[in-house]
């Protein structure tokens, strides 16, 4: 049996996407943002719109490591 007795596969494909806020400035978007970064820290994902990320891109290419430069 690959699912729980009375569950559905699909019920978790099914669930709205929520829309993503950065977590420097607040902007919410309305839909996927290909171009916003992602960071994870703690394990917990931050999301950073472009004109953030711009501004901080020296402080976040900072924390790679010499291999990714």
């Amino acid at each position: 049996m690959t699912s729980r007795p009375g569950g559905s596969d699909t019920s978790a494909c099914t669930a709205e996407p929520q829309p993503l806020v950065c977590a420097c400035c607040g902007t919410r978007s309305e839909g996927p943002q290909p171009t916003w970064t992602c960071s994870v820290e703690n394990g917990t994902r931050h999301y950073f719109c472009d004109t953030c990320a711009r501004e901080n891109l020296r402080a976040i290419e900072g924390r790679l490591d010499s291999d990714w430069w």
